[in-house]
């Protein structure tokens, strides 16, 4: 009586590693859809979490340190504004604020503007707004040329004007040596700072901004668009200065001032990193597939190729299931590699890309410690269906091909 053949775990991974190593060019090329998959997977998770870091750092230093608050019951009929004449003083008293201001845009219907008197033209996507030297230094403008306009402009309504960048090269303004003037329906301002960015309010950067009080000497209170105060705190006092300023401006109408707070950073972040991480898994997912259809489609030609190899095995005595879990460990073999590999590379793409940009690398350990496992369930799954076609394959059929 013949015993049944036995297939020992050290035996198998010899079998199976020797097959690989007959053809090394065709599994390396095998492999290389896992690697790709694999490290994308981890390349884009942890580049994702690198700039979800970086929005969360930047939202704090700039966000999260912003209040607005708007006037939402100025009178139009009077054109009385909500805030008192002494808002900057009163806000200025609540602890964790460093700078606040107003601004409006300019109630000006069908506005021109020129650098020469007489030949007005229409300002063409260019606006006009009023600020106060606390608005303006709220704003975290960039001074390219000049300066900004102060308490002393702002105290004598001055007719000055600071300006955009775009705004100077419209108006062929190019230095301000000679006090160059802008005309504004006519009314002469003296451009006295050019500013090239703005970290709050960019849009301000085509616009011509005049002081508040000259502003109210000239066209009156806004009147369509109602005055907006804009506060810079300290980091982390944002939420208590915006339950406090309503009060602060008006303890006797607190509810025509509505102040709004920076949202949670953490949730903003979250949201962030929850929506970018649906869409990169996707892309590395299809990534996964393409390479476990890559080792699908070697291992089962293979198995065309060895049907003679397999033949001979079974003629010995080999099982079925040896010859299925032969070229199963096969698969899984060039998918746990390719996963090892395919992880490295994705480490070192994100800290390669983090070095480059100057950012903090954010990897998390679960997902590169899991990608080889990963890689050597792909490989089992796409080997699968191969494996089992040559378990099913008859000796004698696979003895006269």
């Amino acid at each position: 009586m013949s015993r049944r053949s036995r297939l020992s775990l050290r035996d198998l991974f010899s079998e199976a590693l020797s097959g690989l190593l007959q053809r090394p060019g065709r599994s390396m090329l095998t492999m290389l859809g896992t690697v790709l998959g694999i490290g994308s997977f981890v390349a884009i998770l942890g580049l994702t979490s690198t700039a979800a870091g970086q929005i969360d750092k930047r939202f704090t230093e700039l966000a999260a340190t912003e209040v607005r608050v708007e006037d939402v019951g100025a009178d139009r009929v009077s054109h009385e504004m909500s805030f008192p004449m002494d808002a900057h003083d009163r806000v200025m008293a609540i602890d964790g604020v460093v700078t606040a201001g107003l601004l409006w845009p300019l109630p000006l219907r069908n506005p021109t503007m020129s650098a020469v008197p007489g030949m007005g033209a229409s300002d063409e996507g260019l606006s006009l707004h009023a600020a106060d030297p606390g608005a303006l230094e709220a704003a975290g403008p960039v001074v390219a040329s000049g300066r900004l306009y102060d308490a002393f402009h702002e105290g004598r309504a001055e007719r000055v004007a600071v300006v955009g960048a775009a705004v100077a090269r419209r108006l062929g303004i190019q230095r301000l040596e000679s006090q160059p003037a802008i005309f504004l329906n006519g009314t002469p301002f003296t451009v006295i700072g050019i500013v090239s960015d703005l970290r709050r309010l960019p849009d301000l950067l085509l616009s011509v901004i005049i002081p508040t009080a000259t502003a109210l000497a000239l066209y009156g209170p806004p009147i369509e668009h109602p005055a907006t105060m804009l506060i810079e705190t300290r980091l982390g006092a944002a939420r208590v200065v915006a339950d406090q300023v309503s009060i602060a401006l008006r303890p006797d109408a607190p509810n025509r001032l509505k102040a709004t707070a920076p949202p949670d950073p953490r949730s903003l972040r979250g949201n962030i990193a929850g929506d970018l991480n649906a869409l990169f898994l996707l892309l590395a997912s299809i990534s996964l597939v393409i390479g476990a259809i890559g080792i699908a489609n070697t291992t089962f030609v293979s198995v065309l190729e060895r049907t003679a190899e397999i033949g001979i095995r079974r003629s010995l005595g080999a099982r079925p299931r040896h010859i299925a879990a032969q070229f199963l460990s096969e698969s899984a073999i060039l998918g746990t590699l390719g996963g090892v590999i395919g992880s490295a590379l994705g480490v070192i793409a994100v800290v390669a890309v983090a070095v480059l940009k100057s950012w903090t690398a954010v990897l998390d350990p679960a997902t590169t410690l899991a990608a080889p496992l990963a890689g050597t369930i792909v490989g089992v799954a796409a080997g699968l269906y191969p494996g089992l076609r040559a378990a099913r394959i008859e000796p004698i059929e696979a003895l006269r091909q």
